[in-house]
């Protein structure tokens, strides 16, 4: 099998797919001979993968296996140039899927690694399981186990073999109870306790669990609905390409090349809801007494979320006018105005990828926003180094090995 290495795309994506054969000039014809008939095709092919994922196991700190279930392919980049201005970590196997060449998580420009980590092992962690009993449930004064108040009365009932019944609010037994307390929906004690202190550390205590519950929350319920909606974008990425652009031309009277805005459109859709979903992870970790910073971070947030969700509405719902009804007048209307709001987002994306990466530092010393970094030249979703915040080369430093 002869190596038939591809030729390096433009600077866009500075790499090759390789097969087996590709992955350096190891004389592996050579190696194999020593072992295996020349006629045994299927101990050529098992001899040939394990020498190639030894050599790649032996080329750890340059080499890595895709982390995508079920792929054969193997990732070379230069670690030399990481971190380097123009240099992204983010790697898109040609199985399609994106990781980080430093964690191997999931692609997750702009945020960095330190941050995704926290964010996953809070995601996967206790502690939010802690703060939800904290905030939602007080401990049976008796056996201790956390009760959770589901009615609207006071009057609680642990569950069995306890069976302590006692008051919510001041956790005295319901047997000191009564009319004279206020009945089942209010608690004189308590009150009277609260006014002089008895349960300011208790309250307290609880009140910082609600808000860090409700804080966290708010980011990872967006943080989710980011996600489910780039794997729905995606599966309409992939039906677009197999099934529908071809309906679209056909119908549409259009050739090839004049119907690629569509899947440009996707594309870009798929790519901004990835970064979308990142950045509210990183608003979590955003120090709130960086007032200013925040203010700029949720405008630019802001602008691209509702770039996005144009874009988005326009590919999914307008688009199947075209797919149900024949030639269209507005075919070529729809195209620009698809083509327009693709890159009005991709300049929203651009201008929240760079600040970020920049860490804000357009805003200036007197608390307020600087001038928001133009889109320029460089295309969105392709190389820059972490945190540099500098405009560079759109380098994509990596090679794909077929294994």
């Amino acid at each position: 099998m002869e190596a038939a290495e591809k030729p390096l795309k433009p600077q866009k994506q500075n790499y090759a797919i390789l097969s087996e054969a590709d992955i350096g000039e190891l004389q592996k014809k050579e190696m194999i001979k020593k072992h295996v008939d020349d006629d045994d095709a299927i101990s050529w092919q098992k001899y040939g993968r394990c020498l190639v994922r030894s050599y790649v196991e032996a080329q750890q700190n340059k080499i890595k296996w895709c982390p995508a279930p079920g792929c054969d392919y193997a990732v070379k980049f230069d670690i030399g140039r990481i971190g380097r201005s123009g240099i992204s970590n983010d790697v898109k196997c040609d199985c399609s899927y994106g990781f980080c060449w430093s964690c191997a998580e999931e692609a997750h420009r702009p945020v960095d690694c330190a941050t995704v980590a926290k964010w996953i092992l809070k995601n996967s962690a206790e502690s939010e399981n802690t703060n939800w009993i904290l905030a939602n449930s007080k401990p049976c004064p008796k056996c201790k186990r956390p009760i959770e108040k589901n009615h609207g009365c006071m009057h609680m009932t642990c569950t069995r073999p306890c069976n302590f019944q006692f008051c919510w609010l001041c956790l005295g037994a319901w047997s000191e109870h009564g009319e004279r307390t206020g009945g089942y929906y209010a608690c004189n004690r308590y009150e009277t306790a609260k006014q002089k202190g008895a349960y300011d550390v208790t309250e307290r205590r609880r009140e910082m669990a609600k808000n860090s519950l409700e804080q966290y929350t708010h980011y990872y319920e967006r943080w989710a609905a980011n996600q489910k909606s780039r794997q729905k974008a995606l599966a309409d990425l992939h039906q677009m390409q197999a099934v529908q652009l071809d309906q679209i031309r056909e119908k549409q009277c259009q050739i090839h090349g004049q119907v690629m805005f569509i899947i440009d459109a996707w594309k870009q859709i798929v790519e901004c809801r990835r970064v979308l979903k990142w950045t509210y992870a990183y608003a979590y970790y955003l120090p709130e007494r960086e007032r200013a910073k925040r203010e700029f971070f949720e405008y630019l947030q802001g602008e691209a979320e509702s770039g996005l969700e144009r874009l988005h509405q326009c590919a999914e719902k307008e688009l199947e006018i075209y797919l149900n009804e024949d030639l269209s007048k507005e075919f070529d209307e729809f195209r620009t105005k698809l083509a327009g709001l693709t890159s009005v987002t991709k300049n929203y994306f651009e201008n929240l990828v760079q600040a970020l990466e920049n860490n804000l530092e357009d805003v200036d010393s007197k608390g307020g926003c600087g001038k928001v970094v133009g889109a320029g030249s460089k295309s969105f979703g392709e190389g820059c180094s972490k945190g540099s915040g500098k405009r560079g080369n759109n380098i994509w430093n990596w090679i794909c090995l077929k294994g």
